[in-house]
């Protein structure tokens, strides 16, 4: 994996440096906000836990089936709140997953196959052994329904679990789970798109397939300012709402429209980078009047043709990915877990529900499916040579990352929503989602944990 050769070198400093210090690649970033996003996560989800079996607990779940209108005139759309946070608000989420699956099938670890072929087996196998079971523990509609709720990894909470381990862990583990999560993303993007969207009309249809045209000509045409985009996302997302189609899709559909080239190479920022220094090593920046900023338009001049040639080399689809990553993992995400995530633990005592078959199917699915898939298919990938294991990486560590990946949080939250309508079943695979993830990072963990350290 020689295009991150150099990023686990520093992996160990992760653990030990703050979450918002300075930031040396890309990927790092990317660990740190993942990191940083899963210990937000976890806090609101205790928050959400105790209000939701409070005295206040009835009046906060209430609160989430209160209607929403937003638009102008006899043009208007009406959700309930809950429904404004999993049907627009996520939308933003899914655009962070496409701008990321984009990323890493361009530049990244899923973009040559033979470092993609290990964690892309291993997430196909992460996701049918855990829908297998669950489908044996409900054969009959309409518990059968939640079968892809067992199926997810939650990128947050399985890789923020790694980095702080990294004084235990091999190099290549984190950037392995990584690959093997962006990849499982895209599984559970498919699936809710081909079998957790409802009623497709084709008539309502066409609309959307117009506007992703369009999307498509800006990308062809060479635009790179992020407003059109914009406008015509909105569109499609309206277009998406009314034509059976979970909406949030339109995240992903706009992610891959917005262009991955910059308007400058390497090559010609250097050229131009060249040319501002030979104007500031003019003559008239060594005049006197230049000692304050505002007395020499010359350097203000040059500065300003600095920032724009920085932002030229950037692609659009870098720009919006950073803009938009602190906004998804510190406000999107903990408003999902507030809306999603309150379980009233005096109803699950009452009537059963840690016994029914939808909570075990899900446990069931998350703990042991998860674990026997990524490591069986990881091991038949290796076996008839697909694959091969990451440098310095065991069959135990692997193993322990297996464990891990059982850890199904928001994604498993999404897909119960488009699963189940009915009240009971949605509290059943709540109960089961938590205590899935939970039994799941604690055997991870501690596997990990009393793993051989690597060598160095």
């Amino acid at each position: 994996m020689n295009k991150t050769c150099d990023y686990p070198d520093r992996i160990r400093q992760y653990a030990l440096e703050p979450f918002f210090g300075r930031i040396l690649s890309p990927f790092e970033r990317f660990l740190r906000r993942t990191t940083a996003g899963g210990i937000i996560l976890i806090g609101t989800t205790v928050v959400t836990l105790i209000i939701a079996n409070s005295r206040w607990g009835e009046g906060f779940l209430h609160l989430w089936e209160q209607p929403v209108r937003a638009g102008i005139g006899s043009f208007y759309l009406q959700l309930t709140l809950h429904q404004s946070v999993n049907d627009g608000l996520m939308t933003l989420f899914f655009l962070l997953v496409g701008l990321e699956l984009k990323r890493e099938i361009i530049a990244g670890e899923l973009s040559s196959l033979k470092d993609a072929a290990l964690p892309v087996v291993a997430a196909l196998g992460g996701m049918l052994v855990p829908a297998l079971i669950y489908r044996l523990f409900n054969p009959h509609p309409p518990e059968a329904g939640g079968w892809g709720i067992p199926m997810a990894t939650d990128i947050a909470f399985s890789i923020g679990i790694l980095v702080l381990l990294a004084w235990r862990i091999p190099r290549g583990l984190v950037v392995f789970l990584t690959a093997l999560a962006i990849a499982d993303d895209l599984g559970a993007v498919l699936i809710i798109a081909l079998f957790y969207s409802h009623g497709l009309s084709v008539t309502a249809l066409w609309p959307a397939v117009v506007v992703l045209a369009g999307l498509f000509l800006l990308n062809r045409g060479g635009i790179r300012h992020h407003l059109p985009y914009a406008v015509l996302g909105v569109l499609l997302w309206l277009s998406l709402l009314g034509s059976g189609i979970h909406p949030t899709i339109a995240g992903v559909l706009l992610a891959m429209t917005i262009p991955a080239r910059p308007s400058f190479t390497p090559r010609q920022l250097g050229d131009r980078v060249g040319q501002l220094q030979e104007a500031l090593s003019s003559d008239s920046m060594n005049s006197v009047s230049c000692e304050h900023p505002l007395n020499c338009p010359v350097m203000l001049t040059v500065a300003e043709n600095l920032a724009k040639a920085a932002k030229a080399v950037q692609p659009p689809q870098q720009r919006i990915e950073h803009a938009l990553s602190p906004w998804v993992s510190f406000v999107v995400i903990p408003i999902f877990a507030l809306s999603n995530a309150g379980i009233d633990f005096g109803t699950v005592a009452s009537g059963n529900v840690a016994s029914h078959p939808v909570t075990l199917g899900i446990i069931s699915g998350l703990v042991i499916g998860k674990f026997a898939g990524i490591t069986l298919f990881s091991w038949l990938a290796v076996k008839f040579g697909l694959g091969r294991l990451p440098a310095g990486v065991s069959w135990s560590h692997l193993m322990g990352v297996s464990w891990l990946g059982g850890i199904g949080f928001t994604m498993s939250f999404f897909i119960e929503s488009l699963a189940f309508d009915k009240q009971f079943l949605v509290e059943q695979a709540k109960f089961g989602i938590l205590a899935g993830s939970l039994i799941s990072a604690i055997i991870g963990t501690t596997w990990l944990l009393f793993t051989r350290r690597p060598r160095a």
